[in-house]
């Protein structure tokens, strides 16, 4: 092997990619727009959810109810009657209808237990699902505050302290931002690299590849480093431009000791791209296989879910994926303020993973490669 032909054939990659516009733009999308909108335009958490109320009570009760939902949580409520409900929740207008009945502060004094009718609108899933224990939480707590001024209660003999660490505000926006950028370096790391080999075979270049004097671990390695350098520099301007400027996200660990672990990650990745790439004759074919292989990496690597919330026999067959310790690399890292003898573990996993992906795509690619000979 002749790092000069490998240097050179990878500038080639750089040249071909540059004069891609469809590439580019998605390349430039998939670290900016898609970050910044999946980060901030899908929160987890409930966010500005519509709600109407019916206050049947008229009372200060029924008053600091409506008081309590606010934003960010839910819009402003909006007063309403019996006969509008149905109607507005039919039209979509409302995602929370809540009905406080006639004598509800009266009856909440004398010890009774009044029921009052959230109605949800249950085609709003990630709303409805975590709405409804905002609404029930915020009704217990107002009620409770309320009746304790005309009943004293017992002391709780416990008093929880609670600390909110690596994200005191809860804001969901530090989560995702990271996370966004993690699943685009995964993404984008197999997708140029495949569609760097099968660009090369749709316009027959591999040919005069073949008739110069290069050996397929060039031609491999040059794919490698030219497109795992594309996603890196794309990477370190989208933590620093869109994730700590736009998003003002706040980086508490060492992005240097992240983007060498980056490098290990992507050592991987682009040898996965250019395994399926020697399986896949056209784009199409690619990219149904991606679709098989990026879905379960992302949601199963431990960045949506925790690995601990998985079946063990999941847990266990992700072991083998790069994803699952890159995730846990750069959470540490970037969230904790992890060092890397915290994190060598991962460091040691991803090495080895890339090792094995890259040898096994090579025998792969040698293997395509000696039949069009």
């Amino acid at each position: 092997m002749r790092p000069s032909n490998v240097y050179r054939l990878g500038v080639k990659e750089l040249w071909s990619l540059a004069r891609d516009p469809i590439m580019l733009v998605l390349v430039l999308f998939a670290f900016t727009v898609s970050v910044y909108t999946g980060a901030s335009a899908l929160p987890e958490t409930l966010s500005h959810a519509p709600i109407a109320i019916i206050d049947e009570d008229q009372s200060p009760l029924s008053q600091r109810i409506i008081a309590a939902f606010q934003p960010p949580y839910f819009l402003l409520p909006k007063l309403i009657t019996q006969a509008e409900m149905d109607e507005r929740m039919d039209a979509g207008l409302d995602t929370f209808a809540l009905n406080i009945p006639v004598d509800f502060q009266r009856n909440v004094l004398a010890g009774r237990r009044p029921a009052i009718q959230l109605n949800i609108d249950a085609t709003r899933m990630s709303q409805a699902f975590t709405g409804n224990g905002y609404v029930q939480s915020i009704i217990r707590q107002e009620v409770q505050e309320f009746s304790d001024r005309y009943r004293s209660n017992p002391t709780l003999p416990v008093e929880l302290s609670m600390r909110m660490r690596f994200n005191p505000t809860l804001n969901t926006v530090w989560f995702g931002a990271i996370m966004q950028v993690i699943n685009q370096i995964t993404m984008l790391s197999i997708v140029l690299t495949g569609t760097a080999l099968i660009r090369e075979r749709e316009r027959g270049t591999i040919e005069h590849l073949l008739a110069m004097p290069v050996t397929p671990l060039e031609i491999m390695l040059s794919k490698v480093w030219s497109m795992g350098l594309v996603v890196l520099l794309a990477s370190v301007f989208s933590l620093f431009v869109v994730v700590r400027g736009m998003l003002a996200v706040q980086v508490n660990g060492s992005i240097a000791l992240f983007l060498l672990g980056t490098t290990l990650h992507l050592f991987a990745t682009t040898s996965m791209g250019i395994f399926m790439g020697t399986f896949a004759r056209s784009m199409p074919q690619f990219g149904l296989l991606l679709m098989l292989v990026l879905l379960p990496l992302q949601m199963l690597s431990g960045g949506m879910t925790p690995r601990e919330s998985m079946p063990e026999v999941v847990q266990n067959i992700m072991l083998a994926a790069p994803t699952t310790h890159f995730v846990k690399l750069a959470q540490a890292v970037l969230y904790r303020d992890a060092g890397f003898n915290i994190v060598w573990p991962q460091f040691a996993a991803l090495a080895l993973i890339g090792a094995i992906f890259f040898y096994v795509s090579q025998s792969r690619f040698r293997k395509v490669i000696g039949t069009m000979a």
